[in-house]
């Protein structure tokens, strides 16, 4: 009896092992779409302020202005379908994570009712004992 609470224990240390785990992998994969997010914000100000320069332009200023406003928007489009990828990837994670919690909290439960049962077993045991004594004294036993 003792047994089965020490290996629910167990048990419960290694879902808790991966519940941190999982929380850990899903608050970096959060991170990782926030950074990609922010790169973002950042790519399209710098596009914005690109134009924004007051005064007169040469064509080749011009011509230079409108190559890195194309290469920012390509970028741009690239950093969208990463962002895409980190969004599905905390998704998953999270999903994980759920999952995790649960089995750990199945291998609380069951380790609450191991306990409770060999907590019955002493006491059903300790109850058993003065009838076993007051047996082997009257020769029963």
């Amino acid at each position: 009896m003792k047994g089965l609470v020490g290996r629910r224990q167990r048990v419960l240390r290694v879902r808790h092992v991966q519940h941190a785990m999982a929380v850990a992998e899903a608050a970096r994969a959060r991170d990782e779409a926030a950074g990609i997010a922010h790169n973002i914000e950042r790519l399209a100000r710098v596009r914005s302020d690109l134009f924004g320069t007051q005064g007169l332009a040469t064509g080749a200023s011009f011509a230079a202005m409108q190559e890195l406003a194309t290469r920012l928007e390509q970028a741009g489009r690239q950093l969208d379908g990463a962002l895409y990828d980190a969004n599905r990837k905390v998704e998953t994670k999270e999903g994980l994570t759920l999952a995790a919690n649960r089995e750990k909290e199945i291998a609380t439960r069951l380790k609450d009712r191991a306990r409770a049962e060999l907590e019955e077993w002493r006491e059903n045991k300790l109850a058993a004992l003065p009838r076993y004594r007051r047996m082997q004294r009257s020769g029963e036993a």
